[in-house]
């Protein structure tokens, strides 16, 4: 018979994992991820310089013509609604307004500028007789794009083999000294990034690796795979230390939540999974797609709309400068400049001797911690990394901007 004191041990662990399951739970459904309360002086500021950004030559003309009507004395005649000491010029109406009425006298209006042209082309032509004051707001000229940030080409710096099949996904510990890659191979493999030397290999799964996570805050390491498994490792032990089971299918992608001990998976299942990382819990299941899942990230991104690749683009990747990074099946490598959009260098990412022109499709890429190095996971079961041609300048480079705008409207 179980003693009085396993009953109460097992009741106080019990309680112990509910209370962490709920304080998990109301965790993830707090606004953890909701904006601070906006500062009007800080939005006032922000305003103030878009507009003086954007609109710095509009608002210039706008204030001298203000500063002009603002100097100009107006009175209204109300009997008749007719201007006294007016004038007609082209159709408009210009001169000094006065305000009366039968009930007695009233305080002049406030100032109110002349009626001007808003046209946004002059008039012109014989006999046209255009003020100052019915010239275009806004300069007749083609719209300007801002001029691309220029930026290093990137070359092939390092080939790294080892794995024996596709390699699928690829993460770099948040020292920048070490990079873990997954592969079909079933292996997890730990490199040194400096060097490209194996540091480790970590085997456990039954199926091909597919996503990779290290965090940032625990010396944890999280994987997954076709075998419906979500893994976490500790890199202390170089063990699993934790399983999370629940996917009913291939599990093709994991993410970590930037704040809070949350992990999210997604497969083929159709569905995206919120586990809490502690406790193995699956706290929430998020459904609604009708088909596999491939990615899942938990940060919102700005939309990319960079058309070129004539290929399945299976990959991005962006650093600090601003340097977008396209991998596509085919091998092609495309280097955007993320601001405005320009493609300022193509790669063909090199096939392994003994390779088929085939396995050049490139399926994961990352930049390591200082964005100054592009990590690859090719095909040809090859880990590659590019760095910047330091040798290059803006002068053996030069930016070929010639940005596709709209056609000019007539007006």
């Amino acid at each position: 018979m179980p003693s009085s004191s396993d009953d109460v041990q097992r009741h106080s662990v019990h309680t112990l994992v509910f209370r962490s399951l709920k304080r998990t739970h109301d965790m993830f459904l707090c606004d953890q991820g909701g904006l601070p309360p906006v500062e009007e002086a800080l939005e006032k500021l922000r305003r103030q310089a878009k507009s003086r950004d954007q609109y710095g030559p509009v608002l210039g003309v706008v204030r001298h013509n203000q500063r002009k009507a603002a100097s100009m004395p107006h009175e209204l005649d109300m009997e008749d609604m007719t201007p006294k000491g007016s004038e007609v010029t082209n159709g408009a109406v210009s001169g000094t307004l006065a305000l009366s009425s039968s009930s007695g006298p009233h305080p002049p209006l406030p100032p109110t500028p002349p009626p001007q042209s808003m046209s946004l082309v002059p008039s012109s032509g014989p006999g046209s007789n255009v003020s100052a004051t019915q010239q275009s707001l806004v300069p007749r000229r083609a719209p300007m794009l801002p001029r691309p940030k220029w930026h290093a080409p990137w070359k092939l710096a390092r080939v790294i083999s080892g794995h024996l099949g596709w390699v699928r996904c690829v993460a770099v510990e948040p020292a920048n000294e070490w990079f873990a890659t997954g592969s079909n191979d079933r292996v997890i493999k730990i490199w040194d990034l400096a060097s490209g030397q194996l540091k480790l290999s970590l085997t456990g799964h039954v199926s091909a690796v597919r996503g990779l996570a290290v965090s940032p805050r625990h010396p944890y390491l999280f994987s997954c795979g076709e075998d419906k498994q979500v893994k976490c490792w500790d890199l202390e032990y170089n063990k699993v230390i934790r399983h999370y089971h629940g996917h009913l299918s291939a599990c093709y992608g994991l993410a970590l939540h930037p704040t809070i001990d949350v992990l999210v998976t997604c497969g083929r299942d159709s569905t995206a999974r919120v586990w809490d990382m502690r406790t193995k819990a699956n706290i929430h299941t998020l459904t609604g797609h009708s088909n596999t899942i491939a990615s899942v990230v938990c940060q919102a991104a700005e939309p990319q709309n960079l058309p070129g690749h004539n290929a399945i683009v299976n990959c991005l990747a962006i650093n600090r400068e601003g340097v977008l990074v396209s991998g596509a099946d085919n091998g092609t490598l495309y280097f955007w400049d993320w601001r405005t959009g320009y493609n300022f260098q193509k790669l063909q990412a090199p096939v392994q001797p003994g390779s088929m022109d085939s396995e050049a499709g490139v399926f994961a890429m990352t930049f390591d911690q200082s964005g100054s190095r592009l990590i690859t996971c090719d095909a040809d079961k090859t880990i590659k990394i590019y760095k910047e041609d330091d040798t290059a300048s803006e002068d053996s480079h030069p930016i070929n901007w010639r940005p596709e705008i709209l056609k000019r409207r007539k007006y």
